[in-house]
């Protein structure tokens, strides 16, 4: 009998490896993202609440689907829904739904995306985004499993695993006011940190070589691969966008390419005058074409975090201070960029 349940069990975990196999290849392989995918298989079979952070780009999305391809839920529906791309007045229909004539524009009975996850998992990414009053329904909804549609007397029960995703720092937030603490509680039951393409190593090569393959399938184009000097420089770029702005800068040097290789000539301009990690002379600095910006501490070494300040601050200078253009220009979101100025006293 024990020998069965062995089998059996050890027949189940490779089941378990096999849909993990499937359902993480786009992640990475890096050992930092070793560790997020062990944290995700240990919940997956869970109906606990998630909290996926990082930066934009860093595939929050991807994991939150690897995460429901894992679960038992795997065959119901999986939702998502970026709760900063909805309007403020809209956003309690949107995930509620409503009756007909609850509001001007309400034609008819409409469900709401919890109720189209019925079963499976509803992912709300950018969920630093919500208004306070749709925190206080959300945090009702996750307690209870009970919803109201907008116009509505009656509750409905819903059965739904929520899955929740932010590039913004939720805690700070809580202090501001500007996040209810007990609706975060309530999604932290476990959080998995997604970290920045940059922190990840030989990931980008394998991302590098799966969306070639990808994008010569789509538009049948025959490419081995980069030449040495492309490859350097895609290797030692900063990817502020992260997994999203590499896929991009792919897909433009596979349009661009006339030969069977990809040449610095094939990918985006920006990139040569863009910051990028360099190693010379024993010491680590950030170079660009258009002039230098960088450090040297003596010891030949310096952090991530100088480095990305450094690029921050020189960003801003060359832009007199303009944030929202800096940001565009550093490929993050105008939050993103706050946040970061406020962790490194940059002031403008």
């Amino acid at each position: 009998m024990s020998q069965s349940i062995i089998i059996d069990s050890e027949g189940a975990q490779a089941r378990v490896r096999e849909t993990a196999a499937a359902a993480f290849p786009m992640l990475g392989q890096s050992p930092a993202m070793k560790r997020v995918q062990h944290l995700a298989l240990k919940i997956a079979a869970t109906d606990s609440s998630v909290l996926i952070t990082g930066e934009t780009g860093t595939g929050k999305e991807m994991l939150a689907r690897s995460i429901h391809a894992l679960s038992p839920r795997r065959d119901r529906p999986f939702v998502a829904v970026n709760a900063s791309a909805i309007p403020e007045n809209l956003q309690e229909s949107e995930l509620f739904g409503h009756r007909k004539g609850a509001f001007t524009g309400a034609i008819q009975d409409r469900k709401g995306l919890f109720e189209e996850a019925s079963s499976g998992t509803l992912f709300l990414d950018e969920i630093g985004d919500t208004s306070p009053s749709l925190q206080v329904k959300l945090l009702r909804a996750l307690e209870t499993r009970v919803i109201r549609r907008v116009g509505d007397g009656g509750e409905r029960l819903v059965d739904v695993r929520v899955l929740a995703a932010t590039n913004r720092d939720l805690v700070e937030l809580v202090k501001r006011g500007e996040f209810r603490e007990d609706l975060f509680f309530r999604l932290n039951v476990v959080q998995l940190h997604l970290p920045p393409l940059r922190e990840r190593g030989n990931d980008i090569e394998l991302f590098l070589e799966t969306f070639l393959k990808r994008h010569c399938l789509r538009h049948q184009k025959k490419i081995r691969g980069f030449d040495k000097e492309a490859m350097s420089l895609l290797t030692s770029y900063l990817y502020p966008g992260n997994i999203r702005e590499l896929d991009n800068i792919v897909h433009h040097a596979v349009l661009m390419a006339d030969e069977d290789e990809i040449r610095v000539q094939d990918l985006p301009p920006y990139l040569l005058a863009r910051p990028r990690i360099s190693a010379a002379a024993g010491s680590v600095h950030l170079e660009a074409t258009q002039g230098r910006l960088g450090f040297d501490l003596g010891d030949g070494f310096v952090s991530l975090a100088e480095m990305e300040k450094s690029l921050i601050e020189a960003t801003l200078n060359k832009l007199a201070g303009n944030q929202s253009s800096a940001a565009k220009k550093l490929g993050i979101s105008r939050s993103t960029l706050w946040r970061k100025m406020k962790e490194y006293g940059i002031e403008m």
